[in-house]
Order: structure tokens, then C-alpha cells, then sequence
């Protein structure tokens, strides 16, 4: 499942696909240029963006992706919330009726395959899904906030919602696979309604999570990256 997907490193594209909108905590128009991308990893930080009903602007939030184990708030999990389930099943219930869902712009996702290696010891192999054609598109995700101890404020954490994988997910990174999944992605047009800004509910969010199917993707191994050398003493 989707743990890791690339997006761009300034906010000023964000900026620019999802007009009107407004970046929480000074995020604006800073970041490393147009053409910088960054990875987002479950765990850290990502930048959300939801709407504010109460100032009628859409905001990115910056929002760490897994609520927080009930044991261990640093512990993230779950990470994930199924798009079947997500208006019934807690933790996901309420914050998704409240509105409380957001939208994480993004180039290219990561998906793991479980592999056998010849010593009988099991690896995950990452896959990155690219759609090529440079156009960022959004996750579906929902988010709550939570009271920390030692915070002065309760601090918001998100999931990402996932629905049944397309085929070339399925014939691809899932091919072992009984009932593989991918993150649930919305196109541009239906990003006010998922949001809650144009008054939809959440019946017609619902219907918004569908598996993206149709399109012309690129899915190829992850190259691994090279063993380090320890430096002789």
C-alpha cells in the first residue's frame, strides 16, 4: 500500500492549481523552485489542503500523515482508511461527516511488492507509478485533530483513503496479490465537493472515491539506492 509518493518542493505550484487558496504557517510562495520535487514518507509531514468554511478559503495545512497509536502518539497508525468503510468505521467516521477531508496534491506514488528472495526471506520492492504527463493530481485524504500531551493545542494528523487497485496496479506491483488497493486520487474537478465547500455532504463525497482507471501510467521498480562504504579507521 501506498506509503511514500512524490510532490513539489514549493508551495507555488499547489498555489497555483487550487486557487483560492491560502497556506497555513507562512508556506505562500517559499520552497526550492518550480522544478524541485521532494518525497513524503508516512510519519512526516505533508501538506494538506482543506477548506475553511469559516473564511471560505481553501488553506494547505501542513498535517503528519497516520493517526497517532493510542499508546504512542509517534507511532502512526492507521495510515490508511478504505474508501468502502470510511463514512462507518472508526477512527474516520467523524471527521469525515464533519468535512474534515482534505485533498494532497502529488507527481508520482510509491506501491510495495511483497517478493521472495532466494533465501526464503521476504522483501518489500518498491514500484513508482508515474502518469508522465507533469499534471499534478490529488489524494483523498481525511484528517481530525488530536490533543498531545505537552502541546498547547490539539494537532491535526490525516489518512489517506484507498479503493480497490486499477489493472495496471493489479497486472503490475499486485499480481500476487488477492486484494490489492491504491490511494484513492480526485481530478481537479471534483475537489470542491470532496472538500465540502461547495455543500456537498458526505453521500456525495462518497461517490467521489472511485479507482482511476483508463490512463496511460508508466509503474516501474524502484532502483535501490547503493550500499554506503565505511570509511577505513
Amino acid at each position: 500500500m501506498c506509503g511514500k509518493f512524490t510532490a513539489q518542493a514549493s508551495w507555488r505550484e499547489v498555489v497555483a492549481f487550487s486557487q483560492p487558496l491560502e497556506a497555513e504557517g507562512g508556506g505562500g510562495d517559499e520552497g526550492g523552485g518550480d522544478e524541485e520535487i521532494v518525497t513524503y514518507r508516512v510519519g512526516a509531514a505533508v501538506p494538506v489542503i482543506v477548506w475553511d468554511a469559516e473564511t471560505r478559503v481553501r488553506r494547505v495545512v501542513p498535517m503528519r500523515w497516520g493517526f497517532p497509536d493510542p499508546k504512542d502518539w509517534r507511532r502512526p497508525r492507521p495510515i490508511h482508511a478504505r474508501a468502502e468503510t470510511v463514512e462507518i468505521k472508526e477512527p474516520f467516521r467523524k471527521p469525515f461527516h464533519d468535512g474534515q477531508r482534505g485533498v494532497v496534491v502529488f507527481r508520482t506514488f510509491n506501491e510495495g511488492e511483497e517478493v521472495t528472495k532466494p533465501s526464503g526471506k521476504s522483501e518489500t520492492r518498491q514500484w513508482t507509478i508515474d502518469p508522465q504527463d507533469g499534471r499534478p493530481r490529488g489524494f483523498a485524504f481525511v484528517w481530525r485533530r488530536y490533543p498531545i500531551e505537552g502541546q498547547p493545542a490539539p494537532l491535526p494528523f490525516c489518512v489517506m483513503v484507498t479503493v480497490p487497485a486499477n489493472e495496471l496496479i493489479r497486472r503490475t506491483v499486485k499480481a500476487r496479490e488477492d486484494e490489492p488497493r491504491m490511494p484513492a486520487i480526485l481530478d481537479d474537478g471534483v475537489w470542491a465537493s470532496w472538500l465540502g465547500e461547495d455543500g456537498a455532504d458526505g453521500a456525495t463525497a462518497k461517490t467521489l472515491l472511485r479507482t482511476m482507471e483508463g490512463v496511460n501510467w508508466t509503474s516501474a521498480v524502484e532502483p535501490r539506492k547503493p550500499k554506503s562504504r565505511k570509511e577505513p579507521p
